[in-house]
């Protein structure tokens, strides 16, 4: 089978298609280093002719509310009708838990709009929402950081290691579509501001945590499970604690 990957050389586009490639199927990474531009649709005809799937887990360069608007909804138009015009019978698409629960947030909108294109579209499908990575928790204590303290509140959040969201992919893009969402996360659920602060103790980050109700998710208000997952979601495998001591067990072994 040949599955396009639209971010193929991503973080998760990378190992999307290494697991795909395990399981003996042709795979093309899309993406503008390697010559195809959903934006202007650029190479985007001749990187989908004979493809029977094409997963789509690209991101806005910028997270602007404008900016990334624009993003999804032309680069999702572009795609679905390259798709249709190729005979594509599956569009797997990589979305985030609590799409349609933060209407303050430009990037949720932004991936909202993608989904109801694609929903609306008459390609098969399958939308999997995924929680957030492991490898991102960082990026939201700083972004949560004002004079040198994380303010977060105590919503709940359950993240995902990456390599699992790139598992939960595949399969999805391996099965029949569902014509519909799924759901994926890590296995274990945690308040937001007693996660950064183990987090941040681990790595020796002297950054205090205040429990703030009103700081929210990147300026969005939270509600206490605007970010968890349904009771239908799949549950990866991979503990943040499993995670971390395979993080450390690598980085120690690359500065050996």
């Amino acid at each position: 089978m040949k599955v396009v990957i639209i971010g193929g050389t991503g973080l998760i586009g990378k190992q999307v298609g290494a697991l795909l490639r395990q399981g003996g199927h042709e795979v093309t990474a899309a993406a503008p280093s390697t010559g195809v531009n959903t934006l202007t649709g650029e190479g985007l005809a001749q990187a989908l002719q004979g493809a029977q799937v094409v997963v789509d887990v690209s991101n806005s360069p910028s997270f602007e509310p404008a900016a990334v608007m624009d993003f999804f909804q032309t680069s999702t138009r572009n795609v679905l009708g390259a798709a249709q015009a190729a005979g594509v019978r599956h569009l797997v698409a990589l979305s985030v838990v609590g799409t349609d629960r933060l209407p303050q947030s430009g990037y949720f909108l932004a991936k909202l709009a993608q989904e109801q294109l694609i929903r609306a579209s008459a390609l098969p499908h399958t939308i999997v929402r995924a929680t957030q990575f492991h490898e991102f928790l960082g990026a939201i204590a700083d972004a949560a950081t004002r004079e040198g303290r994380v303010h977060a509140p105590s919503a709940g959040i359950q993240p995902i290691a990456s390599a699992d969201v790139a598992l939960g992919v595949a399969r999805a893009a391996t099965a029949e579509p569902v014509n519909g969402l799924t759901e994926i996360a890590g296995p274990v659920a945690f308040r937001m501001d007693e996660l950064l602060r183990g987090w941040l103790q681990q790595r020796s980050d002297a950054r205090e945590v205040v429990t703030d109700e009103s700081a929210g998710y990147f300026g969005a208000p939270l509600k206490a499970d605007s970010l968890l997952p349904g009771a239908g979601a799949w549950l990866a495998p991979t503990t943040l604690q499993a995670w971390s001591a395979a993080q450390a067990a690598s980085s120690t072994a690359a500065t050996a």
